[in-house]
């Protein structure tokens, strides 16, 4: 078998490129690693009830097994971002053609799901970006969408402390990450009221352009 071909390093800082505000006074909410069919539906429930749509960063292996959901994402006006084919931390180190590769099968599943889906932004798992990756989503017609505001959900926080973090690090413009896939997402749900309440008060909130 041939070696594997080694991972290029990441860089130094995060590369040119990436979208990281929303151009506005108003902040964006996005939600990753979904669609799960726990959490999903009740991020959906919560933002319907609270008049507002969210960029929803989808898995390929989750659109693959939930694609009813994906469904009921768009219907609902929300926004989509390809996060890769099953997440992979490294994927933005790998070769160019495995990264393309990647980002193409996922926005084929995605609209195999809801054909003409708009897709127009990638996001990097983990935030581990390269301007490898970056050059790649742009040639398939995705901006980079990186964030301002990360209250460390994934992490499993208290709902308290992740309301208290967004409201702490969100300026106007923010670019807030979530997330309603990827594992247990109780704290964030139970966050999900307050912390929109909050956003819409002091910012408002908009669906990224």
């Amino acid at each position: 078998m041939p070696p594997k071909p080694r991972l290029r390093p990441l860089p130094a800082k995060l590369p040119a490129g990436l979208v990281r505000t929303t151009g506005t006074a108003k902040v964006a909410l996005t939600f990753d690693d979904g669609p799960d069919p726990a959490w999903t539906p009740k991020v959906l429930d919560r933002l319907k009830a609270a008049k507002v749509t969210a960029t929803f960063c989808v898995v390929g292996t989750q659109v693959r097994k939930h694609p009813g959901l994906l469904r009921r994402i768009v219907r609902e006006g929300h926004q989509l971002c390809n996060h890769s084919w099953n997440h992979d931390l490294d994927l933005a180190r790998r070769p160019v053609a495995e990264i393309r590769a990647d980002l193409v099968r996922t926005n084929r599943e995605i609209r195999r799901a809801v054909p003409k889906a708009k897709v127009p932004f990638y996001r990097q798992p983990g935030g581990r970006w390269t301007a490898e990756v970056v050059k790649v989503a742009k040639q398939l017609d995705m901006r980079s969408l990186h964030w301002t505001v990360d209250p460390q959900d994934w992490a499993k926080p208290t709902a308290a402390t992740i309301e208290k973090r967004v409201k702490r690090s969100a300026r106007p413009g923010a670019v807030v990450l979530l997330h309603d896939g990827g594992g247990n997402r109780a704290a964030t749900l139970a966050a999900c009221a307050k912390v929109i309440a909050g956003l819409k008060r002091d910012h408002g909130v908009a669906r990224l352009t």
